[in-house]
This record gives C-alpha cells, structure tokens and sequence, in this order.
C-alpha cells in the first residue's frame, strides 16, 4: 500500500515537472506562408511569463495586438527601453511597406519594419512559432523556447485576398470577425464581403429601410442540390442582416489587422431582392419575391434615372462605411431579356448610339463608375464588365478562367486573378462519397497550391497589371459557418502561399514538404476551434495509357508513409512500382504509417476496353480550366466523378464543338461505343446537340453515323450508347467523333447569352 502511494506520488511529481518544462521549439521555416529567406541556427530563446517589450509608438496596432494575445494567456508584457528589452521592434525605412525582418537569438528577438503594417505580417510568423495552445487565450502562460535564425520577408502581390457570399447565407459579425481573424494570420490583406444577392440584401440602407425590413428575408430555401428533380424547399423564412454600427465594427476590427473591406453591391443584375422591395426597379414593374432557390435570374436594374437615383444614394451610405479604395459593383451574370424587351431601355439605347444591350451594360457601368471615382472611389467588377467595353478606370475580378484577366491587363486594366478552376471554394476538395454536398466542380488542396496568378500570355510590362489573387467563398451550399471553415481549410492555406510567398516553380518538389507544413498547422486549427477538412492521407492514383498495356501508379506526397493495395479482392501487397493492367480491374489501395492504416481506402475501377492505349487527337484543346487528364483522360478506362466535373478525368469545352480523333493499336471488332457527356443546366454545362460518326476499317473503308440528342431528362452524367454492330465494315481501325456544342443558352436558362459548357469523359469502345 505504500509502495503504490509512493509510486502515485513520484508520477505526480514528474508530471508536474514535466508541465514545468519549457515546450521546445519548432523549426524556424514552420510557417505558412513560407517566408521569403530563412536562416536558421542552433540556438533556442527562452520565453517566461514575464516579456519586457520595446516598441515604438509608430507600430501601435500591431503591439495592441500581441499584447492582447499574450496577456490573454496570462503573460505580462512590459514596456522597457531597448537595452532592457528582451523582445525589441525596430523601425526601419529600408524596407518595402509590407515587409519585415525578424532575428532571434539566444537572448534577444529583434522585429524590424518600415510600417505597422509590416511589423504585424512579422508577428504573424512569429505567432506561428509560439506553442499552439496560445490560440486558446486560456489564461495559463507556459515557458517555451523560440528558434534562433533570421527571416527576411516580403510579399509577392499587393492583393491577397478571400472573398465570402452572405446574400446566400448570413453569418451574424462575430463568425465575420472570425473570418477575419483567419486571413490576418496568414497575411491576407482584403476581405472582399459579397453583401447583396437575388436570395437577400444583407445591408442596412437607411434611405431604402425595405431592403432590410423586406428584402432580406426570404420565404423559403432549396433542400439538396440544385440539379435534384424535383427541386424541394424548407419553406421556413430566412433572413438577416448588418446593422450600420454593425458594419463599422467589423469594418474597424479588420483596419486594426491590416486588412481592407471590399463591399460589393451587385448591379445590374442579382438584384432580386431589391427588386422584390421596390418593384419600380425593375423594368416589368411587376412585383417578385426574394429569390428562394440558386442561380441566375431575369430581374435586373432597369437603367432608368429612377434606378440611377437608387443606387447613388445606396452608395453614398455604402461608401461612407467603407474607407478603402475599391468599390465592388459585381456586373456578372446580367441577363438582357427584360432590357430588350424594355421600351425605355431601347430608347437610351438609340439616345446614347449604344448597339446592342451589351455595350447599354457598359453604358450602366461607366456611369456608376463616374459617380465613384467622383467620391473617390475605384470599382472593382467581375470579367463581364469587360462585354460592350470596358469602363475607364476600372478593376477586373478574372473568374471565368483567366481570359478575362489577360484582355484586361493587355488593356493596361488592373486585375486580380481569381478563376474558377484554383480560386472557387465552393468546389468539392475531395472525391469521396462523404463529402458535404457542394455545388460541384473539383478543387483539391494540391491544384490551388501550384496555382500560378501570372498568366504566360502577358509581356513584362502588363504583368505589372496583376495585382494577385483572390479565394471565393459562395455559400448556396454552406448553411453554417463551420462549414465555411470546412470548405476554405486547407485550402486558403496554400492560396496564401501563393499571393505571398509566390507561385512555386517545382510542386512535385516542393508540395510535400508543404504538408508536412499543414500537418503542423493543424494543430493550430484544432487550439482555434476551427472546423477543417483532411484529407493529407488520401492516396492518388494514375494512368499511363501511353505504353503497350495500361500502367496504374499510387502516389502519397506523404513519403515517410507506405501504400498497399490489392487487385480484384486478392490479398493487400506493399506498392513498390506502378502495375500492368491488362484487364478490366477492382482496385484498392491504402496508406499506412507502420502497421497503422491512415487516411480514407481508395476503391476505383479500371474498365479496360479497345480504345485504350489508341493514338488521340483532339481539336480544340480542353479549356485551361478543365484539362488537369489531358487527353488521355478520354480513353484510360477510369470514368469521371458523377458530381464533380472538375476532376482529373472530365474535359471541358467552353462553347466550341469537338472533333476526337481515335487512331486504335489496331483492327480490332468494335461493337459499341459509349461516350460519357455531363449534363447540369445549373453550372451553364448541357448535354451535346449532336453527335456525328465516322468509321474506317483496315482496308480504308467508311461509314458515317449521325445522332441527334434531346434534352436528357435527369441531370448527372448522361450516357450515351450507340451501336456499331450493324456497319458494313470490317473490324475497326479509325473514329472520328464530331460533338457538336448545346450553343448559346436560351432565354429563362440559367446563364442566359452565355455559352455553354460541354463536358466529355470516356470514350469507351467494347
């Protein structure tokens, strides 16, 4: 009995000693976003609860906020003179604005910049230093070590931003607050704030108190996706909206971490809402609820001096709540129905010599440009602003792929990048089944850390024009704010690598050591309480179709881990090198680190069929924003996800029709083809018009085959079979596959005057 007292006791003890012990340091490069330069040394610094701090009065913000952060932890901070001082800011007008300097050794930090700004962009390096349960504010100080070494750092681009959509959903100020916490620990420095929508106007207007009495509620919401038939709806009201004082706050909050509200009021179209509140807006007259499902709609502004009163009078209140430069007037997704409908419309058409309603959106643009750049203030529009040309002064917002950005910065525009293929975060992250149900698309962590803002097409000079990037965050399908958290983490994380450190130049090389990175910073998140997705122990999985049979290669970019795998139910053996398929073949693989499996089984089937391995053509090329398969992807007997069109398996194609080219190993008796199209009038992607056929045997005989396609009736992937029995032809050596385009979407479509997208995966020949 004394012996287990004694034992109890001496295990007290040494967890006690044990809580004592300083926590050791991390390495210095254990930032995100990696830092400019760093040089590290073998030493350590010791941090205690008591910090005697030098600092002077030019960096206020950024000593409020780390005296703030350590003494909510119970450390006391004191000001002290600088040879007294164990942690020193220094100011130092040699370097850029936005830079800073840290050294570390064994018995001094020094922290230099040219501005507060600077300083506090070096605080959040060094916060990411100190023991992650400091994000806690617990009130309970632990001594730890820092690294010693330097870091030089500086930013790559003047813009660095995230974007959040709550016209869709409404998150009240503190999870905005949040929000914002997150981009000042990793750098950002503007938050683009989507305030206005067809389904709620989230702003207090005190001229126009309907917009928020009225137009922030709806009545109902959808339930499920978009594309599901029949469509179902909740039919519980929703609304919500940000009181004046409420705005100054968070707006206030944000200045005190260096970051810049970018309010966006959307004109002329998705105005919905604000039509529903004053019908006279519109150019029907005709009263229209709140928006209640996703999507684009056919009430716009009408351009009338009624509307132009509206909205400079909206704005003057907006723009006295939002110091920064920028103004964001949206300009996207504006159908012209109504307008060419419109007698009034046609009118100021004919009075203004415009030609068409493109160039009378043009028109509603510049003039709600003048009317900023007369209050001092810059608009920022997304790329269709560009259509019927573009305003003077204005900003470019690049999200229908980087076309836009490139026309605009050619024009000598500025423009921030943010395309749909590396910025949207709204795109399903991960090809599991589990994953929370999003709009669609396809964006895992991998694709948005080798995203490269500059495109190639550019001379030095317009490049200039490229002022960064951008993550967007559109909520139709993110309720709650967790699940916001859920869909930005990790993948803001390797965005902010991006528009700070710079686009990487060897991702193969570098993205490993990334994760090891985001492994770490993790625990971060989990001392925060944030809601993050994981998928770093997902395995990936590949192709070669470009040798004699089939090769299937594994990949983990975690390499101190090992993959096993197993063939058509057979026994789990260790992935060494990549395996011949040569039939069709049930896969599964999974990650171990030792004995210990980790991360999610991956289970695929390979469909092998004569088109594998065949010699491909295709004209034109893939969109640059749906071609991560190449082609190849056509014919590798893997079939693309049926709810996510932007894997590495489905090909879009913006409006173009296709010719595919199949040159097969050799004569071979083909029977039928089955081609794999996408289909979801939602996302603007429709089914082919037709399809047409031409057949060459060995000896140089042909026969054509025409197909004429209806509408499918589900949305998804659309199937489509076609019989190749009945030709008069020997076995096959030569297809050619003419897909003709849906066209331009008509009117009462979602994307209405826009083009549409075709999708194309397997081109399977049995």
């Amino acid at each position: 009995m004394v012996y287990r007292v004694l034992s109890i006791l001496l295990t007290v003890i040494l967890v006690s000693c044990s809580k004592n012990r300083p926590i050791k340091a991390v390495a210095l490069n254990q930032i995100i976003p990696a830092p400019t330069r760093v040089t590290s040394s073998d030493g350590t610094l010791l941090v205690t609860k008591h910090i005697k701090l030098h600092s002077p009065s030019d960096f206020d913000l950024s000593h409020r906020f780390l005296v703030g952060f350590l003494t909510a932890n119970g450390y006391t901070v004191t000001d002290a003179a600088p040879q007294e001082s164990q942690w020193i800011f220094k100011q130092d007008s040699t370097l850029a604005q936005e830079a800073y300097a840290l050294e570390i050794s064994d018995n001094q930090l020094v922290l230099r910049a040219a501005t507060d700004r600077g300083l506090f962009y070096g605080l959040q390096s060094l916060r990411q230093l100190m023991p992650e349960a400091l994000e806690e504010s617990n009130g309970h100080p632990v001594s730890f070590y820092l690294p010693t070494g330097t870091i030089q750092d500086a930013p790559a681009f003047t813009y660095r931003g995230m974007h959040l959509d709550v016209g869709r959903h409404f998150f009240g100020p503190e999870d905005i607050k949040t929000y914002l916490d997150y981009l000042a620990l990793l750098k950002m420095n503007y938050f683009h704030w989507h305030l206005t929508e067809d389904q709620g106007w989230r702003i207090e207007i005190k001229a126009f108190p309907r917009l928020t009495s009225h137009g922030s509620i709806r009545s109902e919401t959808l339930i499920g996706h978009y594309n599901d038939e029949p469509q179902r709806f909740d039919a519980q009201p929703y609304g919500g909206f940000y009181t004046q004082e409420e705005i100054k706050e968070i707006v206030a909050y944000a200045a005190e971490r260096h970051i810049t509200v970018v309010p966006e009021i959307e004109l002329p179209g998705h105005a919905q809402a604000a039509i529903s509140a004053y019908p006279e807006l519109g150019c029907t007259l005709e009263p229209v609820p709140v928006a209640t499902k996703w999507g684009v709609f056919e009430e716009v502004y009408c351009p009338k001096s009624e509307t132009f009163d509206f909205l400079e009078t909206v704005l003057s209140e907006v723009m006295d709540l939002f110091p920064g430069p920028y103004l964001h007037i949206g300009g996207d997704e504006a159908p012209k129905t109504h307008w060419a409908q419109c007698a009034q419309c046609q009118k100021l058409m004919r009075q203004e010599n415009l030609n068409n309603e493109e160039a009378l959106q043009s028109y509603f643009i510049s003039r709600i440009e003048r009317f900023a750049n007369n209050h001092g203030k810059q608009i920022i529009g997304w790329d269709e602003i560009l259509e019927g040309g573009l305003a003077p002064n204005a900003t470019v917002m690049s999200w229908r792929g980087t076309e836009g950005g490139i026309q605009a910065a050619k024009q000598k525009h500025d423009v921030i990048m943010t395309p749909t293929s590396h910025c949207y975060f709204d795109y399903y992250q991960s090809d599991r089944p589990e994953e929370p149900l999003a709009i669609g698309g396809y964006l895992p962590l991998k694709k948005v850390y080798g995203y490269r803002p500059i495109p190639h097409e550019l001379t030095p000079q317009e490049r200039t024009h490229i002022l960064g990037a951008q993550g967007n965050v559109w909520t139709e399908y993110m309720p709650t704010f967790e699940q916001v958290e859920y869909m930005i983490f990790p993948r803001i994380l390797a965005l902010s690598e991006v528009v700070w450190h710079g686009a990487s130049d060897a991702v193969e090389v570098q993205y490993p050591e990334f994760l090891t990175r985001v492994e770490r910073f993790n625990r971060r998140l989990d001392a925060l309480g944030a809601n993050y997705a994981n998928h770093l122990y997902q395995l990936e999985s590949a192709l070669s179709t470009n040798t004699k049979l089939p090769l299937y290669s594994l990949f983990s970019p975690l390499k101190d881990k090992v993959i096993k795998y197993s063939l058509n139910q057979g026994p789990f053996k260790t992935y060494t090198d990549p395996v011949v398929l040569s039939q069709t073949t049930q896969i599964k693989a999974q990650l171990y680190d030792g004995a210990q499996a980790v991360g999610p089984l991956l289970e695929e089937t390979f469909t092998y069929h004569f088109g594998v391995s065949a010699a491909l053509v295709l004209s034109p090329e893939p969109h640059s924003s749906y071609n991560a398969g190449g082609a190849g992807a056509l014919i590798n007997g893997r079939r693309g996800d049926p709810m996510r069109y932007g894997d590495n398996e489905w090909l879009g194609f913006w409006g173009d029709d296709l010719a595919i080219d199949l040159n097969l190993r050799a004569a071979l008796p083909v029977k039928t083809l089955n081609l794999y199209f996408y289909h979801a009038p939602g996302q603007w992607i429709n089914a082919p018009r037709a399809v047409a056929l031409t057949m060459t045997d060995a000896n140089g005989q042909t026969h054509t085959k025409n197909i004429s396609i209806d509408t499918p009736e589900n949305n998804g992937v659309f199937p489509l079979s076609i019989d190749l029995s009945n030709r008069a032809l020997g076995p096959l050596k030569h297809l050619k596959v003419q897909v003709v385009n849906h066209g331009i979407i008509g009117d009462g479509a979602q994307g209405a005057g826009q083009k549409s997208w075709t999708f194309i995966d397997e081109i399977e020949l049995l």
